[in-house]
């Protein structure tokens, strides 16, 4: 039976990922993040708070919860990390009023568990995937969220992405332009190499706040799993003992 139902979802697997093709959907990067690399989380964290908590909250995290898992000093915590409270018990929280989405459009929502409902590579392809676009009120869209409603705040570290545009026949036979990537054309203040791992950083950072328990959850279950197997191995050789006589 367990055989049965592992050949329908390797059979299933492909068909899913060439419907999605077919839709037209563009592949989203890898982010290639770490889950066990605090230094990385670290200047996730720091990026974050500089650039994003300024319009997002991360209500369901607490400032020195953070700064105890990430190994962050209170006084570095509070010098460099807090502008929205000075109680490191305070949630993280933005600092936008309530009506914040007359600005917008909509409120900018909290990313508390953004990483568990989109995942880490629709987080690093998102921060990568802006591009200019004038018929948009900030000027931008973005590749992987048509109609994005906020701004690119990190423009002037990444620089000017354009659209790149593909002519392809319809399902009429028609051919028409798609947008199939992006091309940066306008260097910003950092690198392209930089870019990159300062998008894997905050993604790796939301992957943390989602669950800031998932890098001890991961080790652990590593040993439960190797618990579970010299246990079955003694459990079948009891088996064999008890049952021997039988047969």
């Amino acid at each position: 039976m367990i055989k049965r139902l592992f050949l329908i979802a390797v059979a299933l697997f492909p068909a899913g990922v060439a419907l999605a093709q077919e839709g037209g959907e563009i592949a989203l990067l890898h982010a290639g993040t770490d889950i066990t690399d605090i230094k990385s989380q670290q200047r996730g964290a720091r990026d974050f708070m500089n650039y994003c908590s300024g319009c997002h909250s991360l209500t369901y995290l607490r400032y020195n919860r953070m700064a105890e898992d990430l190994r962050i000093p209170e006084a570095d915590l509070k010098a460099n990390l807090m502008f929205t409270s000075g109680n490191p018990y305070d949630g993280v929280n933005s600092a936008l009023p309530a009506d914040a989405a007359g600005w917008f459009g909509k409120q900018p929502p909290d990313l508390s568990l953004i990483a568990r409902e989109r995942g880490v590579d629709y987080l690093y392809s998102y921060l990568k995937g802006f591009y200019v676009d004038p018929s948009r009120m900030w000027g931008v869209n973005n590749l992987y969220l048509p109609g994005v409603a906020m701004p690119h705040i990190l423009a002037n570290l990444q620089g000017r992405q354009e659209p790149v545009y593909k002519n392809e026949p319809d399902s009429g036979g028609n051919a028409h332009m798609v947008l199939v990537d992006v091309k940066l054309t306008t260097p910003g203040t950092l690198s392209e190499q930089e870019y990159d791992v300062m998008c894997r950083d905050i993604a790796n950072f939301l992957d943390y706040t989602g669950e800031p328990v998932k890098a001890k959850r991961q080790s652990l279950g590593v040993f439960v799993i190797l618990f579970l197997l010299v246990g079955f191995a003694f459990t079948y050789l009891l088996k064999k003992e008890y049952w021997k006589d039988v047969h």
